[in-house]
């Protein structure tokens, strides 16, 4: 894994990609550790957290860790997910951030040394080539440990640097048991979907 002490980073967390990735392998996110991981390697600017949340629930069990990120050194970018009935009648939810975050790295880049994106969706291909040519090193965070991979093989060969997240166990993880089962990394009806992919593309 490759840093440097002075080099200005910026983490971009595809929320719903990066929650069934880390479920894929068996554990969870300790969002803490994960900023105090980076810090110790770089001078991180930001850490910026992307997820969708259903308009009209009464409660969202995504909430608690929404505000826990937006009190603890990240930002947080939210908005509306969709849900939709497909034309074999099940129930499918749509929030995909890509635009959202693609906008914010475009306009960070200039002040920063090297974006750091954990996903693994094929889409971010040319936004990660566009970040190149601005002359910026780029990592991605996914992981091929899973069968199929969670991460698009053109993303992974298209970035400087490919960080399996099965290799940040130890660093940034803990195991589900650790944390309260009212806390949640995503919408509870997206949990409800027959597959990831029904919630955010990959």
């Amino acid at each position: 894994m490759n840093f440097y002490q002075d080099e200005r980073v910026a983490l971009f967390i595809d929320g719903a990609n990066l929650y069934a990735t880390a479920k894929s392998l068996g554990f969870d996110i300790d969002y803490r550790r994960l900023l105090g991981f980076f810090r110790k390697r770089s001078r991180l600017i930001r850490a910026i957290y992307y997820t969708a949340l259903m308009e009209d629930a009464e409660y969202s069990p995504i909430r608690p860790l929404i505000d826990w990120l937006d009190y603890n050194g990240y930002r947080v970018v939210t908005k509306p997910a969709k849900e939709f009935t497909d034309s074999l009648g099940r129930r499918k939810v749509k929030g995909n951030m890509d635009i959202e975050l693609a906008i914010d790295v475009m306009q960070l880049a200039d002040n920063l040394d090297h974006i750091v994106l954990f996903s693994g969706d094929g889409d971010f291909r040319s936004l990660i080539q566009a970040v190149q040519a601005k002359g910026r090193r780029t990592s991605v965070v996914s992981t091929l440990a899973t069968r199929p991979p969670m991460v698009a093989d053109e993303l992974r060969r298209q970035a400087d640097q490919f960080i399996d997240l099965a290799d940040l166990r130890e660093e940034i993880g803990r195991e589900p048991s650790e944390r309260p089962e009212r806390v949640r990394e995503r919408p509870a009806p997206a949990q409800s979907a027959s597959s990831f992919e029904d919630f955010a593309d990959i």
